[in-house]
């Protein structure tokens, strides 16, 4: 009997996992499976198991391609399995390319007269998972809300970072979700941030991967009112519950989509930019809608400067200005009293009222 020997963390069991069993399998007669205890995973990756081992063992004992399932206690990093190893002299020990504990494995190998086998990657019959991705994807919210911004736009992609501006934003509902989206796709609202957070994903390494700056997963993620330091990472510098905004705020779909990537380049008055900035923060430290008005009214005007189209004039705002720093999607209309508000919501199909939201802290 030709006895094959694996080794691992194996944290969460998901399909890529049974399928380099499947494989090691298939190199003989027997197969064991070692998966290092809590303590050890404890010890060497300063994190608890996901599965408590009592249940891991279960688990991997009762899959058909695999013939034994033991516990690695040994404190030697990498060879948590050296115990059992010794015991069983397997004649194989099968490894994935990018085992990171070659030498020494292979050094064991040796020891004992074993087989050292590293299995190519084979292409995946499903989109690849990894143990830390599970977790993620259990950890992600079934709701995100979107975001709409104020002044300092811009100033969050880090090569356009100024020292000591600031970017004022707000996350607002109705929140979206993975069946949910009542939103216009590509619109200036974040969703790329809310996509990524729903699925379990860091939305700011995602932005700045993109190379548009990392506003909209930070307050997507943070939720409230916020003021934010610009820089090339999120700090954030005050933070509100929006209240100042509640019934005050509303969208306006402008019928084209907003492609933010294909902006970044545009030759833009940043100078106004960062004034827009400093003065919406200094609404929100202050509580001001007024002020606050300003702001959007001084970032519109930037956006006008750089060509877009006017928007609709609407008597009863304070203020508008476009969502994002693209040219199209949704425009944010800025209101002094609800009835306003509402009342250019029911005129106006491509019009949607928006609050403030702010995460429960529960």
């Amino acid at each position: 009997m030709k006895k094959i020997f694996v080794s691992g963390c194996y944290d969460i069991i998901h399909a890529g996992h049974i399928q380099f069993f499947s494989e090691a399998r298939a190199l003989g007669d027997h197969l064991t499976v070692c998966f290092a205890s809590d303590d050890v995973l404890w010890q060497h990756k300063e994190r608890r198991s996901s599965l408590p081992q009592e249940h891991k063992l279960e688990l991997l004992r009762n899959l058909s391609v695999v013939d034994d399932a033991l516990v690695g206690e040994n404190d030697t990093l990498g060879l948590d399995f050296q115990d059992h190893f010794r015991r069983i002299r397997p004649d194989i020990l099968a490894v994935t390319e990018d085992d990171q504990h070659e030498g020494i494995k292979k050094a064991l190998c040796q020891e004992i007269g074993t087989q050292y086998i590293k299995l190519p990657k084979t292409p995946p019959k499903f989109k690849t998972v990894s143990t830390s991705g599970i977790v993620k994807w259990i950890q992600a919210p079934d709701h995100a809300p979107v975001r709409v911004d104020f002044g300092g736009g811009w100033l969050d992609v880090p090569r356009f970072a100024r020292q000591g501006a600031f970017i004022v934003n707000c996350a607002v509902s109705p929140t979206v979700s993975l069946q949910d989206w009542q939103y216009e796709k590509r619109s200036g609202l974040g969703g790329s941030g809310a996509w990524a957070l729903l699925n379990g994903k860091s939305g700011v390494l995602s932005e700045l991967d993109l190379g548009v700056g990392w506003q909209d997963p930070a307050i997507i993620t943070e939720t409230g009112l916020c003021v934010w330091k610009s820089g090339p990472r999120p700090e954030l510098a005050l933070k509100r519950d929006g209240e100042l905004l509640q019934g005050k705020m509303a969208l306006l779909y402008t019928g084209s989509d907003h492609n933010t990537p294909s902006t970044v380049d545009i030759q833009r008055d940043y100078d106004r930019i960062e004034t827009a900035g400093k003065l919406a923060a200094r609404a929100v430290d202050d509580n001001d809608l007024q002020q606050l008005a300003k702001a959007i009214q001084i970032s519109y005007q930037t956006q006008l400067n750089e060509g877009m189209q006017a928007l609709p004039e609407e008597a009863s705002a304070l203020a508008a200005k476009y969502c994002g720093g693209g040219y199209g999607g949704y425009a944010l209309y800025l209101f002094a009293e609800q009835k306003d508000r509402d009342a250019f919501v029911t005129n106006n199909e491509a019009a949607l009222a928006i609050e403030p939201y702010l995460k429960s802290t529960s």
